[in-house]
Formats: C-alpha cells, structure tokens, sequence
C-alpha cells in the first residue's frame, strides 16, 4: 500500500491524531525473570500503552487485550524490559491520567537516540472548536476536531439537543506532546476511529460528537502551556501541525472517516489492526511500509477499514525497521510465560488462533524443547513440556 497523500494526511491528522491494568506485582516478576535475556542495547526503550473498555456508556471488549497484544510483542520481539512499559487501563487512563503519563514516563524519561512507543486503543470522536487553531478551507465540518476520549470524559447532559464541553484530548495536543520528545524515533498506534455508526462486523470504537460537543477550556489552556514550554509561536505550530506528524512515525487503524472495529478472533476480543500488526511481526523481521502492506487485504473488505501510515515530513521512516529497532530475537508463533513442572502457560501472539487445539506441537528455535497443547482460551494456551524449558522461550509450530 502506498503512503497517504498530503491532503488526505491533513484531513487524517485533524481527526485520527486526536484519537490518540496490568498487576504491579506481574509486572515486577517479568522484570526480573527477562531482565537478563532482554538486555538493553545502545539505547533506552520506553512505551506508554493506553486501553480502555470501561466507558461509562459505549463499553468496549478489546482494547486491554490491544494492550497486552503490544506488550507481549515489545518484551519478547523487540527487547523492551517490561519495568520500562507503563500500561493505563480503564479508569486509570482518565485525562490526567493520559496527559501525565505521557509527560512522566516519555518526555521525562527519553534522551536523544532513544525508543518510544505510544499505543492508544478506545474510543475517538470529533468535537467542535469555536476558535480552532487551525481552519483548513470552508466546509461543513471546518470546525470539527479529531478526539481521543479518556474513560472520564462523557457527553454534555441534554446531548444531543444541549450543548456542553467534553474531557477529550485532541490531536493537536498530541502533536505538541509529540513535539516535545527529545527523540526522533517515535512510534504511535492508535487503533480508534473517528465517527459514529454501528455495525454487524464487530464493535466500533466511536463515541458520537458534533457541533453540540466543545472543546474544554482546560484542553485549550494546556495546549498554550506546551506552546510557551516548546517556545513554539502559534504560527509555526499551525505551519508544522499542517505540514504533517511532529516525530517518527503514526500508525493508524482506518483512513479518515473511516471506523475502527474490534472482533471476536476465535474466542479472542481485540481491535483487528492491533491483533494484525502485532501478529504479523511476531512473524516477519519489517519495515513500517510492509508492514502496512501486508495489514491491508488481511482486513475483510465488508468492513471497510483501510489502516495507513504517515512519517515525519522529509524523512524515510516508512523504510526503517518497525519501532526503529531490529527485532533481537526471531520470528516465532509462541512464547512460554509461565513453567510449573512440565506445565507451561503460552502467549500465541504470532500463531493462527483457528489452528491451535488440543495436541497441537509447538517446538523450540534453535533447540529440542518442544510444547504439546492441552487447551486454548483466546490468545492463552496451556500445555506440558517436553525437554528443558524456560519462560520466555519462544516457539514455533510444528508442520504436520
């Protein structure tokens, strides 16, 4: 697939920018048990990843499972240790929630050279900007504005008949924070979509907005902390935000106007841009543009869902390796997370869900260990080893 052209870019990053719980205690004892393996390199590696079912209307299945489809893939593909992935989920990724996290664990935290991934599942919206930043030419949606919508933002009583303002953040927000990074290799997912509407193929990830739906005030008022933060005057933020993304590179879940659905992906709730990403680079060492290319004819056409990307204007980003890192392990259908005896938990990131039963065999990379499967429930297994085995071993399954 090719790049989105400039115009549609535009139109995209006014919309789908916007749309930009783990146990502690699980967290502390991965970091422990992969610390070792996964070694850091040359540079750090941090990643902020966002999900949220539990709106207060509208629930969502699939977004926790997002999460934990980007984090298993970071850990054991691209070498990220788990006390450097911080997870906010449901009520925990309130505004303040967001907004904190990002400036904490991100802007805080990264040095020039250094890796950041920021994944946003949940709803997006558009909402109304009496006093936009940016006026692109006159149509009928001139003032409309793309929205990621944090768990405690909700529509104004009376909607949609009364007007109010909302807690949403939006895309121009997230192109400041962006900006704000001190490192150039920059990945954002955002697997949300941009208008209402339902459907028989799945759930979709759009809360309602319109011209009853404001900007809040608090949202305005951040957005000219950061400008005065960056020394960016208004105008340069306006010829930069329309000329194209802040840093590296933006993966999004549909092209504009389009809507982002999760399925039910035998037994496994999850966005299918996210399940597809991630499965397809447990499976292949590439780039952001194949990638993509490779995503596209996986989505049924029925559901109308093309994902895209964009880079930072006058780079080749498209061309580097995903997350501007060479995986530092090898391809692979499955990794052991758990060993007691000789049985072991699996995480089946990289495996076709629809060919993993009972006595399915999975064997060991470069060794004799091997996994026969008792039992499947989603994206887990549960099975009993053969051989010398070990959490975070990865595997691959076996032909017939």
């Amino acid at each position: 697939m090719s790049r989105f052209s400039r115009r549609n870019f535009l139109q995209f990053a006014a919309t789908a920018l916007g749309s930009v719980g783990v146990n502690h205690l699980l967290l502390q004892q991965q970091a422990h048990r992969y610390g070792k393996v996964l070694a850091q390199t040359t540079s750090r590696k941090l990643a902020l990843l966002v999900g949220i079912n539990q709106y207060s209307s509208q629930p969502l299945s699939g977004c926790l499972n997002d999460v934990e489809l980007q984090r298993q893939l970071l850990i054991h593909r691209f070498g990220f240790n788990p006390k450097d992935i911080y997870v906010l989920a449901d009520d925990k990724a309130s505004r303040e929630g967001i907004l904190g996290a990002f400036e904490e664990y991100l802007i805080k935290q990264a040095k020039p050279g250094d890796v950041v991934v920021y994944h946003y599942s949940g709803h997006g919206s558009r909402i109304f900007d009496p006093n936009p930043i940016i006026r692109e030419a006159a149509n009928a949606d001139e003032q409309l504005n793309g929205t990621f919508v944090p768990s405690d933002s909700t529509l104004p009583p009376g909607y949609p008949n009364a007007e109010g303002a909302v807690n949403d953040i939006m895309g121009h927000t997230l192109y400041l924070l962006m900006s704000a990074l001190p490192t150039e290799n920059v990945t954002v997912v955002l697997d949300s979509c941009f208008s209402g509407g339902a459907t028989r193929d799945g759930q979709v990830r759009s809360r309602a907005g319109g011209k009853n739906v404001l900007v809040s005030p608090l949202e305005k008022s951040y957005q000219e902390q950061w400008l005065s933060r960056l020394q960016m005057s208004p105008e340069a933020f306006v010829r930069g935000y329309r000329t194209g993304v802040a840093k590296g590179v933006v993966l999004a879940a549909t092209s504009p106007r389009q809507l982002a659905r999760e399925v039910n992906i035998n037994g496994f709730h999850a966005g299918i841009f996210s399940y597809l990403l991630t499965q397809y680079l447990w499976q292949q060492d590439s780039t952001v543009e194949e990638a993509i290319a490779k995503i596209v004819p996986e989505i049924p056409r029925r559901l109308k869902q093309t994902p895209g990307y964009e880079v930072k204007p006058g780079t080749n980003y498209q061309t580097q390796p995903a997350y501007f890192l060479n995986p530092e392990t090898a391809t692979a259908d499955a990794v052991i997370t758990e060993v007691s005896g000789n049985n072991v938990s699996l995480w089946l990131g990289g495996a076709n869900l629809d060919e993993v039963g009972s006595e399915t065999i999975f064997t060991q990379i470069n060794g004799s260990g091997k996994v026969i499967v008792r039992s499947r429930d989603g994206i887990l297994g549960q099975g009993y080893a053969e051989g010398v085995v070990s959490p975070g071993m990865l595997l691959r399954q076996a032909s017939n």
